[in-house]
């Protein structure tokens, strides 16, 4: 996530690129910077959970839905360039292609139970990944047409959560300087708190999930009251 978003330094860019290709993900990659951070908060966007959506559901909602929505960027941007969809200009097959030496490789050292071992590792890097994408936006709406403001991503300054996950934690700041590196990051006073860290929360969300929807509750009500806009109070109701 970190290395994704540093478009202008093009090693950062393959590093990031080549461990997603990991969890078979690097749809990730292209949607998540040119598509989620352009869309958050609304209907369309995959990495936003609406309110009341379990987080199973998202998880398989989101992950088809980003995959088809990288395509779409991946394709549009190619087309601008003037060049082929199948070829190795498109970011999606070569992640494709990465993904699969890596299973190749799997293979060769332990068959094929080096290759369940991969995509064992890889669906519980990916369910970990869109967990952490549930809490962050959940619940939360924006009109389309408005900026992406502060109070459109949860936040926390809970130590550990934000030491193991990079400042990620810091969200509303992260999504006002997309590029910014993770130890820049600061807290936003103004911006919507999550009653605990998000590695608290994560466990919640997967072996208690109603409790985290209704501990939420309170939260997106005062959200409502205090945050959003009126165009948002309305589409929220």
């Amino acid at each position: 996530h970190e290395l994704v978003h540093h478009k202008k330094n093009k090693l950062d860019w393959i590093m990031g690129n080549l461990m997603l290709s990991f969890s078979i993900d690097n749809a990730f990659a292209v949607e998540h910077v040119y598509g989620h951070h352009k869309n958050v908060g609304l209907s369309s966007d995959p990495a936003t959970a609406k309110r009341g959506q379990s987080l199973y559901r998202f998880f398989i909602e989101s992950s088809i839905k980003e995959h088809v929505d990288a395509w779409k960027i991946e394709l549009k941007r190619l087309k601008k360039r003037g060049c082929f969809a199948l070829s190795l200009y498109n970011k999606m097959i070569i992640g494709y292609l990465q993904s699969s030496i890596i299973a190749v490789v799997a293979f060769f050292l332990s068959g094929w139970y080096g290759v369940l071992m991969f995509l064992g590792i890889a669906m519980f890097a990916k369910f970990f990944l869109e967990s952490i994408n549930y809490v962050e936006h959940y619940g939360l709406v924006r009109i389309k047409g408005t900026p992406v403001e502060l109070h459109h991503s949860w936040n926390t300054n809970k130590r550990i959560s934000s030491i193991l996950l990079y400042n990620v934690t810091r969200h509303s700041h992260h999504h006002e300087q997309g590029s910014l590196e993770f130890w820049k990051l600061k807290p936003k006073d103004d911006a919507p708190e999550m009653p605990y860290g998000y590695l608290s929360t994560l466990y919640l969300v997967v072996f208690f999930p109603w409790l985290y929807r209704k501990m939420m509750e309170p939260k997106l009500e005062y959200w409502k009251e205090n945050y959003a806009s009126k165009g948002e109070r309305q589409l929220a109701a």
